[in-house]
């Protein structure tokens, strides 16, 4: 039996909202988890405090930005939603930011869905920037991230585990088992040149927890990556055909600034396939 009894999935107004609620929908039926799209964007009243006090048309003008979002999200849910297959809870929170109410909401999940930041969608899908890494680092939840171009498989057959020996992938690790026990092909990789292929949480020892999964996986080992790290991962990615990463994320708030560690920063800026993480 799955342990993955409860999935969440992003929802706003961007085009790939669909894509998402596709994936999840799938990862439902898969491991016969109840699926809930939570709608959450940070409010355009907050986004642009400062002109709140210019004159009243500003603020018809927001709320029927906000409306609007609302709207076109509703409307891509339920379009994705649609026809026979798992039914699907709506939630909306809105009238506050994106971040804290979908953390808060990651808390009563098994798994996220989100997306991938879309540079292109701006404005129109009120959706943070920095709304993935955010989320997982506050809620400490496993987050399934879809990539904003491409195709994806919803159900992974090629899986590649970035290792390291950290609380933050022995986390990814293992919620991304129930994935990888259906797959062809699992790899697991490191970059660590300062861990010897022997130590303990070396490779060679995930790939005997692996197996106690009933997983079988092939290791591979380089001492040092050439230039970022996050850069070999996503070229290894494509030379292995796999059509799933899992990693863990790295980061940390200080003060309002969320800084975050390279190759996570790099993964989440030009990842190309679903890829699951952890904090």
């Amino acid at each position: 039996m799955s342990p993955i009894k409860s999935i969440i999935v992003h929802a706003d107004a961007s085009p790939r909202s669909s894509v998402r609620l596709m994936v999840a929908r799938q990862l439902a039926d898969e491991h016969d988890a109840a699926l809930t799209a939570v709608f959450a964007v940070t409010s355009s009243f907050l986004e642009y405090p400062s002109v709140l006090g210019a004159d009243g048309e500003a603020a018809v003008l927001f709320r029927e930005i906000d409306d609007d979002r609302r709207r076109r999200a509703r409307s891509l849910f339920d379009e994705a939603a649609a026809g026979a297959g798992r039914p699907v809870s709506w939630v909306e929170i809105s009238g506050g930011a994106a971040v804290p109410a979908l953390a808060r909401c990651a808390l009563h999940a098994d798994m996220l869905v989100m997306g991938q930041h879309d540079p292109d969608a701006g404005f129109a899908s009120g959706t943070p920037a920095d709304l993935v890494e955010s989320v997982l680092i506050a809620s400490g939840r496993p987050a399934l991230i879809v990539p904003y171009v491409g195709e994806v498989h919803p159900v992974p057959r090629n899986v590649l585990v970035a290792w390291k020996s950290t609380r933050e992938t022995a986390r990814a690790l293992t919620s991304a088992i129930p994935l990888m026990r259906n797959a062809k092909e699992v790899h697991v990789t490191t970059f660590d040149e300062e861990e010897p292929a022997h130590s303990p949480g070396s490779n060679l020892e995930v790939g005997q927890y692996l197996k106690l999964h009933g997983i079988d996986a092939k290791l591979h080992r380089y001492g040092s990556a050439e230039g970022e790290v996050g850069e070999s991962l996503l070229s290894l990615t494509a030379d292995l055909g796999s059509d799933l990463l899992v990693m863990g994320c790295y980061g940390h708030s200080r003060a309002r600034e969320l800084v975050l560690g390279g190759a996570s920063r790099v993964v989440l800026r030009s990842m190309t396939v679903p890829t699951l993480m952890s904090h």
